[in-house]
């Protein structure tokens, strides 16, 4: 592929920053407006609620004493690294390369959270009765719809499979 081909992927980038930058700016207006975890209701199934998140997803590894900080920063940088490589591979699919910039900017929203405070701030508390799901931000929002965006295209476009891998050779 040559070098103009990769940095033409390369313009989804700009989603990636409008995702961070949506995200930064969600979780400071949380920090300016709520207590540590203080709820408000917003609709019968969707509280705005302030939390810090010291670990991943669903909390995971939230309580081990510290170290789980720095795991997850080189964790994000290197998905980070790798989903820019693949942006910069990819065929002109813009499903693909719209789900790797959401991915992305996600990430880049909890890496700053994680680096600037040792923890990730969590606002958005969806549930359903007495069940509720994790409290998630923006950046949880970008990082799950890329995921599914990916997902999609795999089904919906197996050949686009065989055109990246084909690519790689």
């Amino acid at each position: 592929m040559n070098r103009s081909m990769g940095m033409t992927q390369l313009r989804w980038l700009w989603l990636s920053v409008v995702v961070m930058v949506l995200d930064l700016a969600s979780k400071y207006w949380i920090i300016h407006h709520f207590d540590l975890y203080e709820t408000r209701p917003l609709i019968p199934f969707l509280n705005m609620t302030y939390a810090q998140n010291t670990g991943a997803a669903f909390s995971f590894l939230a309580d081990s004493g510290g170290w789980q900080r720095w795991f997850f920063i080189l964790v994000a940088v290197l998905i980070i690294a790798i989903l820019m490589r693949l942006m910069y591979r990819s065929t002109e699919n813009k499903w693909i390369n719209a789900a790797y910039a959401l991915i992305i900017g996600g990430a880049l929203g909890n890496l700053c959270d994680r680096i600037a405070n040792g923890f990730v701030i969590d606002f958005i508390d969806f549930y359903v009765n007495q069940w509720h799901w994790p409290t998630f931000n923006l950046a949880d929002s970008a990082i799950c719809i890329g995921a599914l965006f990916i997902l999609l295209e795999g089904f919906l476009n197996p050949a686009s499979k065989k055109q990246i891998t084909q690519k790689e050779k």
